[in-house]
């Protein structure tokens, strides 16, 4: 099976995929995009059951290349290839769009803002300022969202010594892991460009003597197990790779007789939260507490 390509101006700097898709295989079109692109959002369409999947490359993309891998994604699903647009993108000043979208964001005992915000900040709320930059994670998406919250609401009851962000992003969640608790937290992402964007905002908010973002393939590296056992993980991924790392994850969080761990798991949908808990029941993880915001789940697990 071929996709249908759409191609218009023939160069620019940088370059927008778009195709559509239906709910029950955003997950799986999204993956395959994910090697073209260097950053990928899908959204939500008017039309019930519909997802937009937009990349954004930075040099031309090779049609037939991608229409290839989505190829592959329609046979498993037993579907016709979505069709696919290809367009470049007019020249902008990103930051400078970005800044200006980036409303301040209340979550919980925290306050999201942007590096450009100088007006006084709540009083008995956290502070956290961003600079996403290219990395995941500004506090509006509904997974951040709710790992924020999650965090929020365990700061009020759990103390913890040894926190791990896998998957750290922007470093917004390490960030408030170390305000939170004022530990030192453990923060790694398998994007090197997101390490250097989490390092940046972590010195922007004052907490680089706890925390420092690493380059790091999920939990198989020296440096995540030289700091293991870890009593509180956090991973905002997605569905098939949190339930890949399941035995990995458990590998390096205190079992019981060390007093136990804390997960707080996200980047899914609603409908997949079953498969993703059921992974780490496996291991010993059983549910707490869940959030849901906009069809998104966050599962908070422990054991």
């Amino acid at each position: 099976m071929q996709s249908h390509v759409l191609w218009m101006i023939e160069t620019a700097n940088l370059w927008r995929v778009v195709f559509f898709v239906a709910n029950d295989s955003v997950n799986a079109f999204e993956e395959a995009l994910t090697p073209f692109c260097e950053a990928i959002l899908w959204l939500e369409t008017d039309k019930e059951g519909e997802w937009r999947v937009e990349g954004l490359c930075q040099s031309k993309p090779d049609a037939t290349t991608i229409a290839a891998a989505l190829g592959v994604v329609a046979g498993v699903f037993s579907i016709s290839p979505p069709e696919i647009f290809i367009a470049p993108v007019a020249p902008r000043d990103w930051v400078a769009d970005s800044l200006r979208l980036f409303s301040p964001i209340y979550a919980g005992r925290f306050f999201i803002c942007g590096s450009h915000y100088f007006k006084s900040l709540p009083f008995g709320l956290i502070a956290i300022r961003l600079n996403p930059g290219r990395a995941f994670g500004s506090g509006d998406h509904a997974t951040t969202m709710g790992c924020l919250l999650a965090i929020s609401d365990l700061a009020g009851k759990q103390k913890f010594k040894k926190p791990v962000d896998m998957g750290c992003g922007s470093g917004i969640l390490s960030i408030a892991l170390a305000k939170a608790w004022r530990v030192p937290v453990q923060a790694f992402d398998v994007d090197v460009n997101a390490v250097l964007v989490a390092n940046e905002n972590i010195r922007r908010n004052l907490v680089a003597p706890l925390v420092r973002a690493c380059h790091s393939n999920a939990y198989s590296s020296r440096k995540v197990n030289k700091t293991a056992p870890y009593d509180l993980v956090i991973s905002n991924i997605l569905a098939n790779p949190l339930c890949q790392m399941a035995k990995s994850m458990s590998r390096v969080s205190k079992n019981i007789t060390m007093g136990g761990c804390v997960v707080v798991l996200a980047g899914f949908l609603d409908r997949d939260a079953n498969r993703v808990y059921a992974a780490h029941y496996a291991h010993g993880f059983r549910l707490v507490r869940s959030y849901h915001i906009q069809g998104w789940c966050t599962l908070v697990l422990e054991r």
